[in-house]
């Protein structure tokens, strides 16, 4: 529902000073270490804040080098936006009669427009607050459940491929996302619809 994270990730640590490989070491290493700030943020174990500052030391001690804690998920994300084109597809489906639901790993839960996603969505699950996260299992049921679909009745976009097959190991038809017209039209043809704006089909043309 954004533009991609590895680009702001990348911006990130240029602002930082710190390189991308630094970076994503960092992160690859604490995504397999069970407790890891990820994991807790994502589960409500930790606040916000407290994530900003294990992932700051995180990343201090592997750069060699100091790397502010307050307002580091933001400075991460800063150059994300939403991206109107998907946003579009998700309202055109709803419109359309389709169950939607937002299914998110949070790392703290302040900065999601919930206002604007309820226009949208019929069900919006954050990880933090269900106190489950992507991939295991549950989550996965617990969100089918609330849209009133059985999983095999649930498409899953993502584009974390390890989330692509924790949906899928439940029953979920998964799509992993890359581009915006791509994921859309597979979305439209699972469901039998028109998602594309006017632009995008005009592109898909060419």
């Amino acid at each position: 529902m954004t533009s991609p994270i590895g680009a702001s990730f990348d911006a990130f640590c240029d602002t930082e000073g710190i390189t991308v490989d630094q970076f994503r070491s960092v992160m690859a290493a604490a995504a397999r270490t069970e407790g890891s700030p990820f994991a807790q943020v994502e589960t409500g174990a930790i606040t916000e804040d407290q994530f900003d500052e294990a992932v700051a030391k995180l990343l201090s001690d592997a750069c060699g080098k100091t790397v502010d804690a307050p307002g580091l998920k933001q400075r991460m994300f800063a150059i994300v936006v939403p991206d109107e084109a998907m946003w579009g597809a998700v309202r055109t489906a709803r419109a359309a009669g389709i169950k939607t639901s937002l299914l998110s790993n949070s790392w703290g839960g302040r900065d999601y427009p919930l206002e604007q996603l309820r226009e949208i969505f019929d069900e919006i699950v954050i990880s933090g607050e269900v106190r489950l996260r992507k991939p295991e299992p549950e989550i996965y049921r617990y969100t089918a459940d609330l849209v009133g679909v059985p999983p095999d009745g649930c498409v899953f976009v993502d584009d974390f491929s390890v989330n692509v097959e924790g949906a899928e190991a439940v029953g979920m038809t998964g799509i992993l996302h890359r581009d915006p017209s791509d994921t859309i039209a597979r979305l439209g043809d699972l469901f039998g619809l028109d998602l594309e704006s006017p632009a995008d089909a005009r592109a898909r043309e060419r």
